[in-house]
C-alpha cells in the first residue's frame, strides 16, 4: 500500500532508520528553508552558508539521497531520499526528508560538489565524488583541531605519549606515514599484531636517527652494507655533534642488524616503503616481506637491548638471498 509523506510516495520497504538518519535535525521552515529542530537559525554570512553547505552534504552522503527542484516554483530545493524498491518502470520510490535554499544548492554546484543523477525521470542532483571529498575534510577537521584539511582528509592522525626534549608529552601523529605504525595496529590470523612493541620501537629508533643524520632517498643501495669510516657519501655530511652522534649509532645499528638486513631496515624505517613495494624493487615473493621484515626488527630490537637478547647461535638467523 503506498502512502504519502510530505506529498512524497513511500513504501515499507524503506528502511525507517535509513529515514530518521536523513531526517534527523531538518525542520522546514515558513520559506522551505532547512534548519535544525529547536534551534534558531543561524547568522548569515560566509561562515553561516559554509555551515549550511556542510550539512546539506552530510545529508547527501547517505545511501538514496537526492534533491529536486521546488514544485511551488520557490527557489529551494527539496530533500528525497530513494527507497529500495524499484518500480516497474525502473524509478525509485522516495520519501520527503526537508528543504535547502537555492542560493546554497547553486554554490555546491559551482563548487562541483553537486552533479547530476544520470537516467532520472525529472533533473535530480546527487553528491559527487568531489561532494564525498569535500566532506570528508570537513570531517576530518573537525576531529583534528588546527590540521591541514587535507592532511586531516589522508592522514590517519592520532595522538601518543612521546618523549620530548627528556619529557613525556602528547603528541598528534600520522600513523599513515610510518608503515611500522600500520603492521602495528594489523593483526595475524591468530589474533598477535603484525609486529611487537619491541620490533615497533626498534624501527622508529632507527627511523629518528636515521633522521637526525640527514639521509637522503637516494642512498638506498649504499645502505647494503653498514657505514665504515672509509665509505664517503653514504650520508650528507651535516656538521654538528649531533649529526655525527646520529650517524654512528645508525652505523652501529645497521652492523648489528647484519648485511642482509640492513637495506631492508633502510627502506621501510627510513625511507618509510610499504612492504609491497621493497618486494617489487627486491625481486622478493610477494608476502615474503614481512616476514624478512620482523627478522630484521628482531635483530634491531635486541641491539637496542628492547628484547630479550639470544646467544649467538640462536642470533644467527637465515638471510633470504635476492
Amino acid at each position: 500500500m503506498e502512502q504519502k509523506v510530505n506529498n512524497y510516495p513511500v513504501y515499507a520497504s524503506v528502511p525507517r532508520s535509513v529515514v530518521a538518519e536523513v531526517k534527523t535535525g531538518v525542520k522546514t521552515g515558513a520559506r522551505g528553508g532547512a534548519r535544525e529542530a529547536g534551534k534558531p537559525r543561524r547568522a548569515g554570512g560566509a561562515a553561516g552558508d559554509a555551515d549550511r553547505a556542510e550539512r546539506l552534504l552530510a545529508r547527501l552522503a547517505v545511501h538514496g539521497a537526492f534533491l529536486t527542484p521546488s514544485v511551488d516554483g520557490r527557489d529551494a530545493w527539496s530533500i528525497g531520499l530513494t527507497g529500495a524498491r524499484r518500480l516497474a518502470n525502473g524509478g525509485g520510490v522516495s520519501l520527503g526528508a526537508g528543504a535547502v535554499d537555492g542560493a546554497t544548492v547553486r554554490t555546491l554546484l559551482t563548487a562541483g560538489a553537486l552533479e547530476e543523477e544520470a537516467g532520472a525521470a525529472r533533473q535530480r542532483l546527487v553528491l559527487s565524488q568531489a561532494g564525498k571529498a569535500r566532506l570528508r575534510r570537513a570531517r576530518a577537521t573537525a576531529g583534528a583541531g588546527d590540521a591541514d584539511p587535507w592532511l586531516a582528509q589522508h592522514a590517519d592522525l592520532g595522538h601518543e605519549q612521546r618523549r620530548v626534549d627528556g619529557e613525556m608529552q602528547r603528541v598528534r601523529v600520522n600513523h599513515a606515514e610510518s608503515p611500522l605504525a600500520w603492521l602495528r595496529r594489523r593483526r595475524d590470523r591468530s589474533g598477535e599484531a603484525m609486529i611487537d612493541e619491541a620490533a615497533f620501537a626498534a624501527g622508529e629508533r632507527l627511523r629518528a636517527d636515521m633522521t637526525r643524520a640527514q639521509m637522503t632517498p637516494r642512498v638506498t643501495a649504499s645502505w647494503e652494507t653498514p657505514v665504515s669510516a672509509g665509505t664517503g657519501g653514504r650520508l650528507r655530511q651535516e656538521p654538528g655533534d649531533m649529526a655525527l652522534a646520529a650517524r654512528q649509532r645508525v652505523s652501529r645499528a645497521l652492523a648489528a642488524a647484519g648485511d642482509d638486513f640492513a637495506g631492508v631496515l633502510v627502506d621501510v624505517c627510513g625511507f618509510l616503503k610499504g612492504l609491497e613495494q621493497v618486494e617489487r624493487e627486491r625481486g622478493w615473493p610477494a608476502r615474503s616481506g614481512k616476514l624478512i621484515l620482523r627478522m630484521a626488527l628482531a635483530r634491531l630490537a635486541a641491539h637496542y637491548g628492547l628484547s630479550a637478547a639470544q646467544g649467538p647461535e640462536r642470533g644467527r638467523t637465515r638471510a633470504w638471498r635476492e
